[in-house]
């Protein structure tokens, strides 16, 4: 068994097609079905079941496949070590944040760490936080920065910054708008999907409030913040969105908040306790300790 089959085989069972497979690898579709035959045949198990032009995993090869990445997250990792013991004058720093944070938090912080450490390779996963979380424990990511808190003993986790929550809508709300008013059933929402750090932390808000979340009628969930602001600031509903989503919006008039201030919430970083400590991941926070 090799690397470059073990790739392969992640790649197959990722897509469930060797010619996607294929083309995302850079290899010949032969040379894919040649790989994956060969694995089967040396350890004489039938990892796809092929049923016409479909692929799918068999049991074995739903088995086998957190090993296989196991291993691969576990190769790369000794390859990052190696390329360290040179310092950070080469290497690759493999990160995952949510949404909002990848997208209006940590472009700035990206910018000044490539121009302090331009020979490290940047590689940035957006996800939400439910996924991000389980990219830094599977050893996909170096590092994670997500919005809500994570409920996993392999990960540590910590606060390194903050943003505010803010409910906006097309129109201003009355002066006298509450938040128990505005989750009554009859008011449309506009929400994030099930698993995104920003409807967590309202929806805790919530509660701590003595209020029922899934009393909102919700008339769509979208899965990005540009979406769901877009969706509020054509009328549809109303959302709950970063401030920093909405700054923009609210300054030109196309969005209004409602008259009342959420508490601060935290980003916290996410590392698993027991992998290699990469002296990338290591610089950017240091970076991070800095701007704070």
């Amino acid at each position: 068994m090799t690397l470059e089959q073990l790739r392969i085989f992640v790649a197959v069972a990722e897509r469930e097609h060797m010619t996607a497979a294929a083309r995302a690898l850079n290899l010949t579709q032969s040379a894919v079905s040649s790989a994956i035959a060969a694995l089967e045949e040396r350890h004489g198990v039938k990892l796809f079941h092929r049923v016409g032009r479909g692929i799918t995993l068999t049991e074995a090869g739903q088995l086998f496949l957190p090993e296989a990445r196991g291993l691969l997250a576990q190769a790369e990792a000794t390859q990052v070590m190696l390329e360290e013991l040179g310092g950070l004058s080469r290497g690759r720093l493999r990160l995952v944040a949510s949404q909002t944070i990848a997208a209006y938090w940590l472009p700035p912080v990206l910018a000044a760490f490539r121009q302090r450490y331009p020979a490290i390779a940047v590689e940035l996963a957006i996800a939400n936080t439910e996924q991000a979380a389980a990219q830094v424990h599977e050893g996909l990511a170096d590092l994670g920065i997500v919005e809500g808190e994570v409920d996993d003993p392999a990960l540590a986790h910590w606060v390194l910054g903050a943003d505010r929550l803010v409910l906006v809508s097309a129109t201003p709300f009355a002066p006298d708008a509450t938040l128990p008013a505005l989750v009554a059933p009859g008011i449309p929402w506009v929400m994030r999907e099930q698993g995104s750090g920003t409807r967590s932390s309202f929806e805790e808000t919530l509660r701590e409030q003595g209020l029922d979340p899934d009393a909102r009628d919700a008339v769509l969930v979208l899965p990005s913040n540009e979406s769901v602001r877009t969706a509020v600031e054509a009328g549809v509903g109303i959302a709950v969105l970063s401030g920093l989503v909405v700054a923009p919006a609210l300054a030109a008039g196309t969005l209004h908040a409602a008259p009342f201030v959420f508490p601060a919430r935290a980003f916290h970083g996410l590392r698993h306790k027991e992998r290699y400590r990469t002296r990338a991941a290591d610089a950017l926070l240091a970076l991070l300790d800095e701007r704070a």
